[in-house]
Order: C-alpha cells, then structure tokens, then sequence
C-alpha cells in the first residue's frame, strides 16, 4: 500500500456521466486516465513544461509500464482527490505512483504506479533523464524520491 503521508501534490475532479457504466460505477479504464491528470499536474505544479511530446525537452516520454490496484467503486458525482509523486528517476527511466480517493470519505479507490521512459525522437532510442528534470523533482520531493545522477567520466 503506498504512504499517502509522503504525497505532496494533489489535484480533484468528479467522475462525469460518461465515465460511469449502467450501474453508475466508473469504468475500470476510467480510473487510469484520472491517474493521467494527476501526472500532467503534477508535472505542471513542479513547474515542468509540459507538451502533447514532451516534458522541459526536445525529447520524447513515453509511458512503458501502468500498474492499477482497484480497491473500491467510484460512482457517478464523486468528488476524487488524485494524489501523485515521483517515487525515483533512474538513468532513462522514472515511475509517477498515484492514489485516487474519495474527497468525502477518504477511501481509497485506487493505486497506480506508471513507469515512464526517456527516448530519443530521432533514434526512438532511450536517453538519460535530464538534469533540470531530476532538479525539478528533487526539489519537490526532497528525500522521498530516489534519484540517480548520470556519472561524469573525467
């Protein structure tokens, strides 16, 4: 179960009509793009410049992994709270953990850990995360996010 203590960002939506099947629960493919919205806010609250390719770079981001635990039923009109993180970054390769809630309960309705990958547009090879991305995030997170620095020949 992840540590909601160590989540410092979080943004709220309500499930919408659509959203929900013919008994008024939200779709399980729903949950994964309310986790999305959590991750480009996230990304926009650290102060990241965000894009339909790209995050602070020429480069693209694609997301290679998307974990879901589905621990309770949203329904039509809920008020959710989508809380979100960068758990670590690796040398090409970070992971964004997410928990949906319920705002007037609290319960927990999912968990999500989504596994991101830095390429190269050109080669669509992988590419080290960039510093600024790396210092963006360590200044947010602080110790709870372990990052990898590249090391440098000398």
């Amino acid at each position: 179960m992840l540590d909601k203590k160590i989540f410092k960002h979080s943004t709220q939506l309500r499930v919408r009509n659509y959203e929900v099947d013919w008994q008024g629960i939200v779709h399980n493919g729903n949950y994964l793009l309310y986790c999305e919205v959590g991750r480009v806010e996230y990304l926009r609250h650290i102060g990241a410049k965000v894009d339909l390719n790209s995050i602070n770079s020429d480069s693209r981001v694609v997301l290679v992994r998307n974990e879901i635990d589905y621990l309770a039923p949203a329904m039509f009109d809920d008020l959710l709270i989508v809380s979100t993180r960068i758990s670590f970054i690796k040398n090409s390769s970070f992971a964004m953990e997410g928990i949906v809630e319920r705002a007037s309960t609290g319960e927990r309705i999912v968990e999500n850990v989504a596994y991101h990958v830095w390429l190269d547009p050109k080669t669509n090879k992988s590419k080290p995360v960039p510093d600024d991305m790396r210092r963006l995030v360590q200044s947010f997170e602080g110790e709870h996010c372990s990052i990898e620095w590249p090391s440098v020949d000398v």
